[in-house]
């Protein structure tokens, strides 16, 4: 029996950074997340900048991609900390500063609560560096409100660069 390509799912992954260059990162991880077997990048945000939130450090670069790929939650939770890895990413503690922090925060419809994964992304609601930047790539996901609720968490919309890349 042939097997038929797996239909594709549209997901929403936050990136973010703020150790090193931190914003070159950012680049670096929306050209691996192109380069993922079965995958399509879609659409990409704006850069954002913000303090960092519940944690220390540098302030962070956030950014969302819109996807299409035909990779199981699973597999592409795995997919996504493979591109942390290979960014040089450690987790010494909870919050610590990263090289490199891709977040799934949806995966189509899907409803996941297992140890590993929870879809949708639990807190996706409540950090500004997740909403404005998903509002850029889905904007009937995120409402008046819910920008309102994190109106005072700090976040600065960086221009584009020369290239057109934010």
């Amino acid at each position: 029996m042939a097997h038929l390509p797996r239909q594709s799912v549209t997901a929403y992954v936050a990136l973010g950074a703020n150790l090193g260059d931190a914003r070159q990162r950012l680049l670096q991880a929306f050209d691996a997340l192109a380069l993922l077997s079965s995958t399509q990048l879609v659409k990409r945000s704006q850069t954002y900048r913000t303090a960092p939130h519940e944690a220390q450090g540098p302030d962070f670069f956030n950014a969302v991609a819109r996807i299409d790929t035909g990779l199981t939650a699973p597999d592409l939770l795995d997919a996504l900390q493979a591109i942390e890895n290979q960014a040089g990413r450690l987790r010494p503690y909870l919050h610590a500063p990263r090289t490199l922090d891709l977040d799934l925060l949806f995966y189509g419809d899907g409803l996941v609560l297992s140890p590993r994964l929870t879809l949708p992304h639990p807190r996706w609601r409540e950090r500004a560096f997740v909403l404005f930047p998903l509002a850029d790539v889905w904007p009937e996901r995120v409402s008046p409100e819910d920008l309102m609720r994190v109106a005072g968490q700090g976040i600065e919309r960086l221009p584009e660069d020369a290239s057109g890349v934010a």
